[in-house]
């Protein structure tokens, strides 16, 4: 592959994984984001457990999935979880990092460029186990998966319904 080819997808994946991991961090506030239903407060280890076992159930029967196929979007959804937790661990919060960042009279421009190092760091750390994870999960599908996995990924779960996935 070529290097500006590989250089600009893990950019994406990079910057994909920081604003994932912003966006658990700002979920963490309300639970999921929906507001309501079972899942309406901050997510322990249970729900989270739950939630996830739901996940995978879902995607194995839109998906068609055996269980070789099963165990590698498990291992995927392993490391998407190591990834955002190493973004957003347990109890930070990026609101009290930015407050403090512009708690003095002039923004702590350091502070915010090390908060940001450390953040890329986790991202250039766990993207490799990511990105195996990711490889080994799509290439065990079979190409009628792989389509209707990019119509999922393009459209949407409600569109991917619609045409029969």
């Amino acid at each position: 592959m070529r290097t500006w080819i590989k250089n600009s997808l893990i950019a994406l994946l990079g910057a994909s994984t920081v604003l994932g991991g912003l966006a658990v961090a700002h979920g963490a506030r309300g639970g999921c984001g929906h507001g309501h239903g079972a899942f309406s407060g901050p997510m322990n280890e249970a729900d989270a457990a739950r939630w996830r076992e739901r996940m995978l159930d879902r995607a194995s029967r839109e998906l068609a999935l055996d269980a070789t196929q099963r165990d590698r979007l498990s291992a995927l959804m392993d490391a998407w979880r190591q990834q955002r937790q190493a973004l957003a661990p347990a109890g930070a919060d990026p609101r009290a990092a930015l407050a403090g960042f512009i708690a003095g009279e002039r923004f702590d421009a350091a502070g915010a460029q090390a908060w940001a190092l450390d953040k890329l760091d986790s991202v250039r750390e766990g993207s490799p186990a990511l990105i195996a994870a990711t490889a080994a999960f799509y290439d065990s599908l079979r190409p009628e998966q792989q389509q209707q996995l990019r119509g999922l990924l393009a459209h949407g779960p409600r569109a991917a319904r619609a045409w029969g996935g």
